[in-house]
């Protein structure tokens, strides 16, 4: 798979580690990562500050072999989302978006994009308003709506959105299939609820696929989990897996990343 991640991209500053700890994420940015960890390719499209953050974040990329050529460096400050450790559990705090306020696709960014075998973006990338191009284009699509899938963002990607993803913390409930079915009457090709220590729930119009967890013999941290579920099942799917398999492969990639700390080794 030779994947296209665009929009979003932060600084997970942990404010209470080693006097402030700043880590590179974002969830496009993890799954570029996370696409070269399954044996894929990748490029990132998508903008940083002229600040050490920004040089984090190109330099960490590129050190992975995520292909940053079209990352472009604006005046301005990187996006930073505040983390804090506390009783072992991730709180997050204020998040500043930065250049990402004022970002958008250049006509070479798009032609970029559309050479790839799938783009992803999130629900903070401020690019929805590009699917439209790139399904009629003929280019495979998948947009993660986090915990907010009726956000005007998701819902605005959605009927362009080849496979939508959503996070919940509920269970395989006749409500959760309700919204499943509701979102993939929209458009989507398949919606998959990712429900954390529960599994994974998908449906594609026809038939529900429920699959559970790949047990982690010790778990350190849960960042960048759903993201490594994401780059895991649509390098199942691209390949041609069938559902069921994608699923496991999204399962066993973020059972991977819930081993260590931080988004990436």
């Amino acid at each position: 798979m030779n994947l296209a991640a665009i929009g979003s991209n932060c600084v997970d500053y942990y404010q209470n580690l080693r006097g402030g700890l700043p880590c590179p994420g974002g969830g496009p940015v993890n799954m570029a990562v996370y696409t070269l960890r399954l044996g894929g390719t990748s490029s990132y499209i998508g903008p940083v500050g002229d600040d050490s953050y920004g040089a984090l974040l190109r330099e960490s990329m590129a050190a992975k072999g995520v292909d940053v050529s079209h990352l472009h460096v604006l005046p301005g400050a990187t996006a930073v989302s505040q983390v804090e450790i506390r009783d072992g559990e991730r709180i997050f705090g204020d998040y500043d978006e930065g250049v990402l306020a004022r970002y958008t696709l250049s006509p070479e960014d798009v032609d970029f994009i559309c050479a790839h075998d799938i783009v992803v973006c999130d629900l903070w990338g401020k690019v929805e308003g590009f699917f439209p191009e790139f399904r009629s284009r003929g280019l495979p699509t998948a947009f993660d709506g986090a915990v907010r899938p009726d956000d005007p963002a998701a819902q605005r990607a959605l009927p362009y959105t080849d496979y939508f993803f959503f996070s919940s913390e509920s269970g395989d409930t006749p409500a959760l299939r309700s919204q499943l079915r509701r979102y993939h009457a929209q458009g989507p090709r398949l919606v998959t609820a990712m429900l954390g220590e529960r599994g994974s729930l998908c449906f594609d119009g026809t038939d529900f696929h429920p699959f559970g967890i790949v047990p982690c013999a010790r778990v350190v941290d849960s960042m960048g989990a759903g993201d490594s579920y994401i780059a895991g099942f649509l390098a199942g799917i691209t390949a041609g897996a069938s559902i069921e398999k994608a699923m496991e492969m999204g399962a066993a990639a973020a059972t991977e990343t819930l081993g260590y700390f931080g988004a990436w080794l």
